[in-house]
């Protein structure tokens, strides 16, 4: 399976492989209390960032369906590591994939997250093939909402309580946007979104 064409470059972003020096940047985001709240796992120590890094840095293509494809997240104007965005192959035959994103508290709000999500999602749609890539979240989770919306998800299905996560049972949003609506541009990105 083909790489993405790294780096990829947006207005404020350059998406890249992540590299070794990425370790203090990785985790100011996955070791921080408040990015942990809506994932999985609880804040990451420095030795678990560490094995994440090195799962992030084996993951800069896609081999086959079931693996994730790791970006790093850089400010242009400074190189500074400001946020982690996935894409993960989870189906061949029915060509499905899901975005995921984390970003460093202190960037929250800029609107980072949607800019480097686009990029990923030109990949998914434009060079892997795949017709369908969802985003999930936990709907108390609201900023992560924004973020699909904007990139044109529609929330597809809210799913009550249907994990036990970190002592609670926890429900989950489903937000999908077709390679048709990519395409077009009817997915609601603005007409000159980035194409990969």
């Amino acid at each position: 399976m083909p790489a993405p064409a790294w780096p990829l470059v947006t207005e404020r972003l350059l998406l890249r492989p992540f590299e070794p020096t990425d370790l203090e940047g990785l985790h100011d985001i996955y070791g921080d209390e408040s990015v942990a709240r809506w994932l999985y796992t609880d804040a990451r120590t420095p030795e678990e960032t560490r094995e994440l890094l090195a799962r992030k840095i084996a993951g800069d293509r896609l081999r086959s369906e079931g693996e994730w494809l790791s970006a790093a997240v850089v400010l242009r104007s400074s190189s500074e590591l400001v946020g982690d965005v996935s894409l993960f192959w989870a189906s061949e035959t029915h060509r499905q994939g899901e975005l995921g994103f984390a970003f460093r508290p202190g960037y929250h709000g800029r609107g980072y997250a949607t800019e480097a999500s686009r990029p990923l999602l030109a990949f998914a749609f434009e060079v892997l093939g795949l017709h369908r890539v969802v985003g999930r979240l936990e709907p108390r989770n609201p900023a992560s909402a924004r973020v699909l919306e904007k990139l044109g998800m529609r929330r597809e299905a809210h799913l009550v309580e249907n994990e036990w996560v970190k002592g609670e049972w926890q429900s989950e949003d489903v937000y999908a946007v077709l390679d048709r609506e990519w395409r077009d541009g009817s997915a609601g990105s603005d007409p000159g979104h980035t194409r990969y």
